[in-house]
Formats: C-alpha cells, structure tokens, sequence
C-alpha cells in the first residue's frame, strides 16, 4: 500500500517538479516518479512515508497553480471491500463514526493509522464491494462537524482470491484466510495489538484541571493517546457549569490504566503548580448493574481490593442514581501507584460482569429478534455493545435502515397512574426521552375502572425501553407483591385481513405463538373492525414473554404486507383471507 497515484496536475508538470515537491517537504520516494498526463505515480519506502505524503499534499499543496490529489494508487481489480477514510473530526465520538459508517452497509472492521496530523484516518473493510462502493459515493466530500471527510479504496489483496474461491456469502462472516479482522471502533490514536476492551474506563476530574488535560492545543492528550494507544473522550460540554466532568477512555485494559495515571500525574502536578492543598481522590463511573458483584457478597470483593492495593474506597449511594443517570462513582484515595492499582482491579470485576451479561443478553437477543441492542441503551452510550443477531433479510429492515413506528397499548392498575406520570409528569417526560417513543395514558373509561391504558408510540427499540421501565416501575412502587411476577396485558392492532395469519389454520399459529413465548395470546373472534379496518390481538404475560410474542406477531404482518405488495405489483387482484 506504498504506491501513490498523484492527480490533478497540469500538463506542463515534470519529473523535476514532483521531486522537487516531495523533497521541500520532506517525503521519502523509491525510484523515479512516472509522469502521465494529468497524473502520475510514485512509490514511497513504507505505508508511513505514503500517509505523511497523503496528509501533508492531498488538496493543500498547489503545483502550477493547480491543488493537487494525492491518494493510494489502487488497481481495479483490489478496489473491493476496503476503503480509507480521511480528515475526521479529531475529538469526534467514535459512535458517531460508526453509525455513519453503518448507513451504507455491514462493516467488518475499522482500524485507526497513525498520522502526524490533527485529524483522524480510519481503514474499513465493509462485507460486500457494493456496500463499499456506495460508501465511497456518499461519504467523500461529507461534511461532518464542519470537516470534509476523503474517502478513497486502498488495495484489498483477498479481492483477486475471494473470486476465484467460493463467493464470501458461503463463508463464515468476519474471517478470511488471514484470521478475524479486528472488530474494535476507530479512536484517537493507533489501534494496540491486543484485545481492546468494550467496557470504557470513564472517570471523573475536576473542571479546573481540564484545561490541564487536554494541553496547549491538544499536545498533552495527543501524547496520552500516542503514549498508551488509546481513545480519550473528554466530555466537556456534559453539565454545564459542573464542578467535574467525565472522561471516556477506550483502550485495552493496560492501556486504560497507563493513560489514567497519567492523568492522575498531570493532575497532580497541576494542583502543586496552583497551590491547590486538596486531595484529588481517583473517581471511576460504574453502571449499577455491575457494582453489586464489584461489591461481593458482604463487601468481601471491595474489602479485598483495598487491602491489596492499601488504599480507601468509597462507592456513592443507591439514591444518587436515577433511570437516566445509572452510574455510580467509585472513589479511591491513596498515592497515585495505589490509586492505579485499585483502579486496575475494579475495572477486571467491571469488565467480567459485562461479558457474562452480554453473553446473557446475546442468547436473550436470539429469542428477540428484529431488535438493535446497541438502541437499547442497556448499558452506558459509551459501551459499546454486541451487534444484533443475524436475521433474514427478508423479515426485518436492512442494517443502518430504521423499523417502522409501532403502536402498543399496554394496561396498567389504574392505581399506578400517579406513579407513571410523576411528580407534575416530569417521569413520564422523561421516560417518553430516555425511550425515545411518544408516552400518553388514556382517560379512564369510567368512575370505577381497575385498570387505564398506555399508549406508546415508537420503533421496536423504543417499545422494548418503554415498557420495559414500566414493568420495572409497577415492581419497585410495589403494585405487585415481593415474590409476584409482573404480568400486563399488552393490545396490538392488526389489520382485520391479517388476522387469520395471525390465528392461523385451526389456531395452529396463535398456539405456537403460545408455546414459544409463555405468553397469553388471543385474537377475540366476536369483535368487529374499527374504523381503520383494524382487530386488536390480546398479550398477557411477563415482560420478556410479551415483548417476543410482539416482535414475532410484527414479523408475521411484515410477511402479510410484503405478499400484499408483490400482489399489487403484479396487478392480480387480491383476495379477502377469512
């Protein structure tokens, strides 16, 4: 990936000018350049020498009055699957880039190169050429956060192989003949060889000592990032006006403690350059779900990390947390070397609690399918989560595509009304937020009614979050009792010429859907169609029971308006199901 191609050049330019060019700026080159009109090629020593001429000339050096391209010189027999993306924003979130990335299509890997530049270069190996292409298409020249994005192929030597082979569909996804491409998100700095962690290290620091942090523009977090080859996110727009702020920092998990005593030692230093006599205790963000094992059984596990890292932790109460703020500060105090150390061994019982729940959830996802975990928010934004499991394609949108908006009418006690709303509505506000789904609650049907309707509104994902925390609050407002199981039931409509796919012959579907789920599903036979020529199907049951029963009754009508659509193509005339 050496050989460059050098494009927009006038038809007067020389050898002599490119020589010349490259030596004012100090960039190797192998041989001679080979002049063409209009363009030329040259080799470069290694793949630094090509990125340090790509940085410093594509589009910023003029020849003859002319800016010139410079770019990777691909054949078009390796311009397949692998791209380069060029001129990222440099603190851009790595979120972001990836949900970008994923509009156009599966992507099998995303690598971060080292470059000499602010901005951020990225490699990405998409899974099929046509999801590259249409990348390159739509992404080069993008503005994002006020940069525009160079999006060019680089060489995919398994392109010539791969056609002369069995087609990649036939293989198994994600592995070539080389091993498994790394499946980590780009950061701010080259990506380390081992393993990077999908658990963050997030912590919390002083506002006044951010400045310190980041470093004249931006050469001590640059060094930090360089240094331990890591992601820092530092997240100063959160809360404004707050004594501290939260810092991400994504990395494999030694390099995670190397750039945070880092930043415990500029920190440190800052605090004597300022005269300030406080402690500056390590202060490390935990999500809820994972500080009970942190903890151990009678505090054994915290107990035995203080003892053998001699330091003294603390870990903030239950009632600091809320729905939408989950996490909890851990904070340890002693010398930065035993600070380091702590942190280090509370991070390992972090990131063992994640992957035995993402190994939990991912075998739960298979039993739901059409959901996205990483739009279920289940844990931190900053944590990345497994992808959602294979589907056909058949049944659910493709990647990067959203689902349609559902509507669900979920029966709660009408005792729980309050308990829903809030304190002046702020919790269903905030619950209508969090899930991202339109929340309403229908007036009572009269004086006396036990039970009021929910209405939300939302795709799959925000139906999953909305109820789910509806389950959850009935549960902790103790509307069912300590050992009772919370069960709802649950209304969806359905079009009345999709009702019988629904029951299915002699009942057959609705029965399966009842083995399958353990949910309680009925299509009532005596009612009548609304206004909207639609039929509600009844769900009872437990929470997840009830959110695979409607994901598998949604799958059954995308099957139904499919089969309608291919009718109406082909001009037969469609017949009424009874």
């Amino acid at each position: 990936m050496n050989k460059l191609y050098i494009g927009n050049l006038t038809e007067n330019v020389t050898t002599v000018d490119l020589e010349s060019l490259f030596k004012e700026w100090k960039i190797p080159f192998i041989g001679q350049f080979l002049v063409k009109t209009g363009y030329a090629f040259v080799d470069c020593p290694d793949d630094n020498c090509a990125m340090k001429a790509i940085d410093i000339l594509s589009g910023k050096v003029e020849l003859h009055g002319k800016s010139i391209e410079v770019e990777h010189s691909v054949p078009k027999r390796q311009r397949s699957r692998k791209l380069q993306i060029r001129n990222i924003p440099p603190h851009l979130q790595w979120e972001v880039l990836d949900s970008l990335l994923a509009q156009y299509g599966s992507v099998e890997s995303c690598e971060q190169v080292n470059t000499e530049t602010e901005t951020a270069v990225v490699n990405v190996t998409y899974s099929t050429k046509e999801h590259a292409r249409q990348a390159i298409e739509k992404l080069n020249g993008y503005m994002l956060e006020n940069y525009s994005l160079k999006v060019t192929y680089i060489p995919d030597e398994m392109a010539g192989q791969q056609s002369s082979q069995q087609p990649p569909s036939q293989t198994r996804r994600g592995f070539g003949q080389r091993g498994p491409p790394r499946q980590t998100s780009p950061s701010g700095t080259g990506r380390p060889k081992q393993q990077q962690s999908d658990v963050p290290l997030r912590i919390v620091v002083p506002t006044q000592f951010v400045g310190a942090i980041i470093g004249k523009e931006g050469a001590t977090i640059r060094n930090i990032t360089k240094q331990t080859q890591s992601k820092i996110d530092i997240h100063r727009k959160d809360n404004a006006g707050a004594a501290e702020k939260p810092i991400s920092i994504h990395s494999t998990p030694e390099g995670c403690t190397a750039a945070c005593k880092m930043i415990m030692e500029i920190m440190q230093k800052e605090a004597q350059d300022t005269k300030f006599t406080e402690e500056i205790p390590l202060k490390i963000l935990a999500h809820n779900n994972f500080v009970g094992r942190l903890i151990g059984k009678e505090g054994r596990n915290l107990k035995k990390i203080e003892q053998d890292t001699d330091t003294k932790i603390t870990i903030s109460p239950l009632q600091d947390l809320t729905l939408y703020n989950p996490e909890r500060t851990i904070t340890i105090k002693s010398s930065i070397e035993a600070c380091s150390k702590a942190e280090e061994e509370i991070m390992k019982k972090i990131r063992e609690s994640y992957d035995n729940d993402m190994t939990a959830m991912n075998l739960q996802a298979h039993l739901i399918p059409g959901l996205n975990l990483k739009a279920l928010g289940l844990f931190p934004p900053s944590s990345p989560v497994l992808p959602p499991p294979s589907v056909p394609p058949a049944a659910y949108p493709p990647f990067g595509q959203q689902s349609e908006s559902e509507t669900v009418h979920v029966f709660i006690p009408a005792l729980a009304v309050g308990a829903i709303i809030g304190k002046k509505g702020q919790h269903i506000k905030q619950l209508s937020r969090y899930a991202a789904a339109s929340i309403k609650i229908a007036p009572a049907e009269g004086p006396d009614a036990k039970q009021r309707m929910v209405i939300i509104t939302g795709q799959p994902e925000a139906q999953f979050k909305a109820q789910g925390r509806i389950y959850s609050k009935l549960k902790e407002e103790n509307f069912f009792g300590p050992k009772e199981e919370v069960k709802l039931e649950t209304h969806i409509k359905v079009p009345s010429t999709a009702a019988g796919r629904v029951i299915g012959k002699g009942g057959k579907t609705v029965n399966e859907l009842q083995n399958l789920t353990s949910a309680e599903v009925v299509v009532p036979r005596d009612q009548l169609p609304d206004e909207n020529d639609q039929v509600i199907v009844k769900i009872t049951g437990h929470f997840f029971a009830s959110q695979l029963a409607q994901r598998k009754i949604q799958e059954i009508l995308s099957q139904v308006k499919r089969q309608q659509q291919k009718i109406v193509q082909s001009g037969q005339p469609q017949q009424r199901r009874k």
